[in-house]
């Protein structure tokens, strides 16, 4: 008699294959933890600036100074993570990064913090994503392969977006009850779980620049591959604008938690945790997918809607409203970096993914500063609300110049998805 032929696995069982991956489960499972810790401290310093200083300016200051470096040292990072063993650049980035949350714990918890102790602090921080970032996301492929990757970037996303909703909570629970500085020390342990993930791994080598040229000669190297891939360049001309001025609004949720829906610290939590919700949902529904078709439509679509939602979110003053126009705002953004992310990995060969996720963080996040500085500036003399409401209507037309393009980027689009996917992985 025949054997039975085998069940095709569930949508959920899909979902979740890359989980297979020893490597990939301790590395996501450190990162939850570590990355709760991280949400905690970003909601406990944005209001711990607010409390001292009462600032729109300021809050857009402290973003700038920890979003700056990366704009300025990513491309040296970017190098860093294709001549180097990855797995140990994210471990001495993390270990870094435990060091400056445990002295920000203290200074907070002594009472001798000041604004520009955090703004210090904060650059320093950056200094250590410019690093960091790039190598952990060039990182996934060492661990799971090109064939698994699309799936990987999408947990590694949900991971990032569960923390979301965990970390805003509790940050907003305990900066009521017991004070910012005990957000700060929870960070700074919770960065053990991360580094022990590092020191159990075993992952794999993956392709290396063995420095045959310079750092410089490097750096230009990637540059030259974006600037002449056209969908790449695309993809990352629409993120950059949509972290100029679509990403500050979270450096004014301060202000709208506490002035415009009356919320205060644990409202600002719940309000954070709306918009992680909906990242997750995102985060979610890629993780079932197994091939990049259809996500450039997905991509225009979904920066479209978030600038949208941008616009509701500034002219509403009822609290819960507020808290469910985050929800499809957070999934929209998610869908949008995530999707853009994807794409992007799966054209780039491993030789230079660090490079070029490195000049993906540079737009992503080394633009966020600057629309931070200018988002508290103007919330400052305009007001939080038309802030956020000029933002969300630049974000539409940003997404409708691009829908506009997106049909003359398929064709090499799918070219250079092919040549990846005919490399050995």
């Amino acid at each position: 008699m025949a054997d039975a032929p085998h069940p095709a696995p569930s949508r959920f069982s899909h979902a979740l294959r890359t989980l297979r991956n020893r490597d990939f489960r301790l590395f996501l499972g450190g990162q939850l933890i570590s990355l709760v810790g991280t949400w905690m401290q970003l909601v406990a310093q944005a209001w711990l600036v607010y409390r001292l200083t009462g600032s729109s300016l300021l809050l857009g200051s402290t973003a700038f100074c920890n979003q700056i470096p990366i704009l300025l040292f990513s491309p040296l990072g970017g190098v860093v993570a294709d001549r180097f063993n990855r797995r140990r650049v994210v471990l001495a980035c993390q270990t870094a990064s435990m060091l400056l949350a445990a002295m920000l714990a203290g200074l907070t918890l002594a009472g001798w913090v000041t604004v520009w102790h955090i703004f210090v602090l904060a650059a320093c921080l950056g200094i250590v994503n410019a690093f960091d970032i790039p190598a952990r996301q060039a990182f996934i492929v060492d661990m799971v392969g090109r064939k698994d990757l699309i799936n990987a970037i999408a947990l590694n996303s949900s991971m990032f977006n569960a923390s979301r909703i965990i970390g805003p909570a509790v940050a907003g629970v305990l900066v009521g009850a017991v004070g910012e500085g005990w957000c700060f020390f929870g960070n700074a342990v919770s960065y053990v779980a991360v580094i022990m993930g590092l020191l159990m791994m075993s992952a794999r080598e993956g392709s290396r620049d063995h420095g045959n040229t310079s750092p410089l000669e490097g750096i230009k190297e990637g540059l030259r591959f974006v600037r002449d891939t056209k969908p790449v360049r695309a993809l990352l001309v629409l993120l950059g604008v949509t972290s100029l001025v679509g990403m500050p609004y979270t450096v004014l949720m301060p202000i709208f938690a506490d002035r415009i829906l009356h919320g205060g610290a644990a409202g600002m939590g719940m309000l954070m945790a709306s918009s992680g919700i909906g990242a997750l949902a995102a985060a979610l529904f890629l993780a079932g997918r197994s091939d990049t078709q259809g996500l450039g439509k997905l991509i225009a679509g979904s920066s479209l809607v978030f600038g949208a939602c941008l616009v509701l979110f500034s002219l509403s003053r009822i609290f819960w409203l507020s808290a469910a126009i985050l929800a499809p705002l957070g999934f929209c953004m998610m869908l949008h970096m995530g999707a853009s992310n994807t794409l992007i990995q799966s054209m780039v060969p491993d030789g230079l993914r660090g490079r070029v996720m490195a000049t993906y963080s540079m737009v992503f996040m080394g633009m966020a500063p600057f629309g931070s500085l200018l988002a508290g500036a103007c919330a400052d003399s305009l007001g939080a609300p038309v802030t956020v409401a000029l933002c969300g209507t630049a974000c539409v037309l940003a997404s409708s110049v691009f829908i506009t393009v997106l049909p003359g980027l398929r064709p090499e689009a799918r070219r250079l998805i092919l040549a990846q996917q005919l490399e050995i992985p």
